[in-house]
C-alpha cells in the first residue's frame, strides 16, 4: 500500500465545498493543522463560530473523502472557530461580563447524558506523575464497585493507552459516535487511539478545544458513576475548555513536595477556584523513596510540602504516594499497581485516596445535583 501524501489529502479536500460560499474548503483557506503520518491523517476546518453546529455535515464530508483515499487508515477532522475582535470602543465591565457569561454557557453547559460526575486530575506542571495518579485513582474507584471512565485530555502527550495497556482503534456504531476502548473494567478515550504514538500534534488552541469536546460528547460512554479526566499540565487552553464548557464536579491537584512544584500547583488550584470548580483536595506524589534493599527512607523531593500547602490554602490533603519503582514499572507495562498488585501498600494508598474522593464527589452531587458549567466574569 502506497504512503499517503499531504498533497493527495488536500486534493481530495478540494472536492468538499462550503455550501454558503460555493467554493472548496482548501481554496477558502479553511483547512489548517494538516498532519499525515503512517496512514493517519488529522486536520482542522476553520469555520464561523456562529455556524459551528451547521457545519458538522461539512466536517463529516471532509473526513469521508480523506478516509476513502488509498493508504489512509484513520482520519481525525475537527471544527475550530476563532472569534474576530469586536470593532468599536472598548466594552464596559458589565458588557464584558455579559459577553463572557454567554460564551461560557454554550452547548457545553449541560451534563453529559449517563455520566453522574466528572472529576479532573490536574497539576500545575509536568513531571509530577499526574497521569499515573489518574490511572490508579480510576482503577481504585472501579474497585469500589463504581462504573468508571477515563478521558485522556492531554492532546499533545496522551499517556492513558500505554498505562492502561490498550492498543487499537475505537469502533463507531453509526459513523458519527465512537465506542470507548476498554480494559480492567474502565472505559477510556484518548487522542492516542486516533493518532500514531510518535505523531506530533501541531495544533492551535481552538483545534484542541474542538477535539476535547468531540472526545467527550461524541463517545458512547454509557452509564458512568464517574468520569476521571487526565488533564494536561499547566493552565492553558485545554484546562480552560474543560473548566468552562464541562460541568466538572470537582478537581484533584497532584504535586510533588518541593517548592517549585507547589508554586505551580497553586496556580492550577487558583485557576479552578476562579472558574468556580470545587477543588476536592491535593495529593502529594513522590513523597518519599524507600530503598528496596535496606529500607532506608530518603526525601528526594522534600516531604510534607503538599500537606502544608493544603493547610495554608484551606484545602483537604487527600494523601501521599511514594516514589516507588513498583509504581513506575507497572504503569509503564500497562499493568497498573492497583490491579496487578492490589494487596500491596501502594495499591492500598491509591485505594484510600479514591475512597475519600468518591465520598466528597457523592457529597457534591448529592447536595447540588448535576453541576452546570460555570460563568466566567472578567473584571
Amino acid at each position: 500500500m502506497s504512503a499517503i501524501s499531504e498533497a493527495a489529502v488536500l486534493e481530495a479536500l478540494k472536492t468538499v465545498k462550503d455550501p454558503a460560499k460555493g467554493q472548496d474548503i482548501v481554496s477558502l483557506g479553511m483547512v489548517s493543522g494538516l498532519i499525515v503520518k503512517d496512514g493517519n491523517v488529522g486536520f482542522a476546518i476553520e469555520v464561523d463560530p456562529r455556524q459551528g453546529a451547521a457545519m458538522e455535515p461539512l466536517r463529516k464530508a471532509a473526513e469521508k473523502v480523506v478516509h476513502d483515499l488509498p493508504g489512509v487508515t484513520s482520519v481525525t477532522a475537527v471544527l475550530t472557530a476563532e472569534r474576530a475582535p469586536q470593532a468599536g470602543a472598548a466594552k464596559t465591565g458589565a458588557a464584558q461580563a455579559a459577553g463572557q457569561a454567554g460564551a461560557a454557557k454554550g452547548p457545553g453547559g449541560t451534563m453529559i447524558p449517563g455520566i453522574r460526575s466528572i472529576v479532573a486530575v490536574a497539576s500545575g506542571k509536568g513531571g509530577v506523575g499526574k497521569s499515573t495518579v489518574t490511572t490508579n485513582l480510576a482503577l481504585a474507584l472501579a474497585r469500589l464497585g463504581l462504573k468508571v471512565g477515563v478521558l485522556d485530555a492531554d492532546i499533545y502527550g496522551p499517556s492513558q493507552p500505554r498505562m492502561l495497556g490498550i492498543a487499537g482503534r475505537p469502533t463507531s456504531p453509526d459513523g458519527k459516535r465512537l465506542n470507548p476502548m476498554e480494559n480492567y473494567g474502565l472505559k477510556c478515550m484518548s487522542m492516542g487511539f486516533l493518532v500514531a504514538e510518535d505523531t506530533p500534534m501541531i495544533w492551535r488552541g481552538p483545534m484542541v478545544q474542538s477535539a476535547l469536546q468531540q472526545m467527550l460528547r461524541d463517545v458512547e460512554w454509557g452509564e458512568l458513576d464517574i468520569l476521571v479526566v487526565d488533564m494536561p499540565p499547566g493552565t492553558g487552553d485545554a484546562q480552560l475548555t474543560m473548566a468552562q464548557q464541562v460541568p466538572l464536579t470537582g478537581a484533584v491537584i497532584v504535586s510533588t513536595p518541593q517548592d517549585i512544584a507547589l508554586l505551580d500547583a497553586r496556580k492550577g488550584l487558583n485557576m479552578f477556584r476562579k472558574v468556580d470548580v470545587p477543588v476536592l483536595g491535593i495529593v502529594e506524589n513522590m513523597s518519599v523513596f524507600v530503598c528496596p534493599n535496606c529500607g532506608h527512607e530518603s526525601h528526594i523531593f522534600s516531604h510534607g510540602g503538599a500537606r502544608r500547602e493544603a493547610e495554608r490554602l484551606g484545602m483537604e490533603f487527600l494523601g501521599e504516594l511514594p516514589l516507588d519503582i513498583e509504581i513506575r514499572e507497572t504503569s509503564d507495562s500497562g499493568r497498573p499497581v492497583t490491579v496487578s498488585r492490589p494487596d500491596s501498600p501502594n495499591a492500598q494508598a491509591f485505594g484510600a485516596i479514591a475512597a475519600r474522593v468518591w465520598e466528597k464527589v457523592s457529597q457534591q452531587i448529592g447536595a447540588g445535583g448535576a453541576r452546570q458549567a460555570p460563568k466566567i466574569v472578567m473584571q
